[in-house]
């Protein structure tokens, strides 16, 4: 238990002194903001920040704090460490910067951006692997809150909440974004903190019923699975997550200034961290080991959900718990399909003000949506081979994410450390999707003696890229200063 109140203290002393110092190097001002200088009643509308914050919060929510956390929790309390440590230095600074760097740049998607600041190749490329990752996010947001309202409802199939589900997605795709979103998204905001103290209070208050293990460095997953890279892929929500750069630039195209960024990309983070933490400790204190967790989880993650909501917080509690974990993925899926419009309608110059634009765009993506929903549902493991490649995919993103943004403090003229903040966390993260991919089942499925090298040198070459391009913007200036003695030298002596 101290360990859980420890690392909660963690993360409130990150958003107070770390926050600053992200912010400090970005280098805030008072510009106008895209829902001030744009505001087209659709996209770019001015909301108040704690309205922002909220669905900024039920954005990058969804079941990657609950779920991911849960399965991280096989692996032991060493989960603790990732979720603190990966959201403070990696998770958070990555929001903050999508966010910010967007609304710089009138609310543009991170295709968009790494466009600006990598180059037109990479920006094809991020176009493409970005709409693919938000429909994968989005179906994954389907799957789990329609097989947890099933089993609520034994006489209604998955597959017509499954309909239900994405009948609800083509409205919050279309829609103004203050019309349905704007205004449900922050009472579930509420909803989903609510749930997640009372489920840490049901587990602290239980007269020692259960009991919450203490950090420690073992690995404990009853399979044998290593930590590294597994974990780091397997907890992305709630730790670092590329998915919350696609959502970002939508609460971007919001905020009034760019004072409030901290609070609502920064701080949304860290308290997903919070929700992270609750679902890892609740996990393995309900189930008593990570053996019977992990025997849990190959029944469905959302059964485990059911189980310790309703076994902790009885008939009522459950009730609220459950219904929080079916907001969660709904409230970021409908999000997730709106953000893949708006990554679309920027490919094609197509005006997102005008419905019939809208429309041409959402038909399809919803459908390919649908399809891909009803493969997860008829295939018995859709559900998991879904939520790998998606949680590969989305950490992959992270990566590039925390690459464009190292190169935009770089291009800015950050020439002390300023862009170590993302630099330090983009090599990591390099390590950890390159090895993923090279030794993972649904990768390359290498030995860890080939791809462990591989995935490290591959984030070394990273970094020292970075660090020559750094260098040589930071001698910029003094080229500069000896071209115009050579050109003053060469004027004396011809005169």
């Amino acid at each position: 238990m101290f360990s859980l109140i420890i690392s909660l203290l963690v993360l409130i002393l990150g958003y107070t002194v770390y926050s600053k110092i992200t912010e400090k190097v970005f280098s805030i001002d008072n510009r106008k903001t895209p829902a001030v200088a744009i505001n087209d009643g659709v996209d770019c509308v001015p909301m108040k920040t704690w309205k922002a914050f909220l669905i900024q919060l039920l954005n990058i929510a969804g079941t990657g704090p609950i779920f991911g956390a849960l399965m991280g929790a096989v692996f032991g309390p060493v989960v603790f460490l990732w979720i603190v440590f990966g959201s403070i230095l990696g998770g958070a600074v990555h929001d903050y910067m999508s966010g910010m760097i967007s609304s710089r740049h009138g609310g543009a998607s991170l295709a968009e951006l790494s466009g600006d600041y990598l180059g037109s190749m990479p920006k094809w490329i991020m176009r493409i692997f970005s709409v693919v990752l938000l429909v994968l996010c989005g179906v994954v947001f389907v799957t789990s809150p329609a097989a947890l309202l099933a089993k609520l409802t034994p006489g209604m199939e998955g597959k017509w909440w499954a309909i239900i589900i994405l009948a609800y997605y083509l409205l919050a795709t279309l829609l103004p974004i203050d019309k349905l979103i704007g205004k449900l998204y922050p009472i579930f905001g509420v909803l989903l903190m609510v749930m997640a103290l009372a489920v840490i209070g049901g587990i602290l208050f239980s007269n020692g019923k259960y009991t919450i293990p203490e950090i420690n460095l073992q690995n404990l997953h009853p399979e044998g699975t290593p930590v590294w890279p597994y974990m780091f892929i397997t907890v992305a929500c709630g730790a670092i997550s590329g998915f919350h750069a696609t959502q970002s630039p939508m609460m971007a195209k919001c905020i009034m200034n760019e004072r409030v960024g901290r609070k609502v990309f920064y701080g949304a983070m860290l308290t997903e961290s919070v929700i992270a933490l609750v679902w890892a400790a609740a996990g393995v204190a309900f189930y008593g080991s990570t053996q019977l967790l992990n025997e849990a989880l190959a029944n469905g993650a959302s059964n485990v959900v059911y189980d310790i909501s309703k076994g902790v917080l009885g008939v009522f509690g459950g009730i609220l718990a459950v219904v929080g974990v079916i907001i969660c993925p709904i409230t970021s899926g409908d999000t997730a399909f709106r953000s893949a419009r708006l990554i679309i309608g920027e490919t094609l110059h197509l005006n997102q003000k005008k419905i019939k634009n809208r429309l041409i765009i959402t038909i399809p993506l919803l459908a390919v949506g649908g399809l891909i929903t009803w493969f997860s549902i008829i295939n018995a493991e859709g559900f998991q081979i879904i939520w790998r490649y998606f949680s590969w995919s989305n950490q992959t993103l992270a990566m590039i994410a925390l690459w464009v943004a190292t190169a935009y403090l770089i291009k800015k003229g950050k020439y002390q450390y300023g862009p170590l903040i993302t630099a330090l966390p983009a090599t990591f993260m390099s390590a950890v999707t390159l090895t993923y991919i090279l030794s993972a089942n649904e990768g390359l499925k290498l030995s860890t003696d080939i791809s462990y090298p591989i995935g490290f040198a591959f984030a070394v070459v990273a970094f020292v890229v970075f660090y020559v391009v750094w260098v040589l913007h930071m001698l910029r200036p003094y080229r500069n200063i000896y071209n115009k003695v050579v050109f003053l030298d060469k004027v004396t002596q011809t005169a």
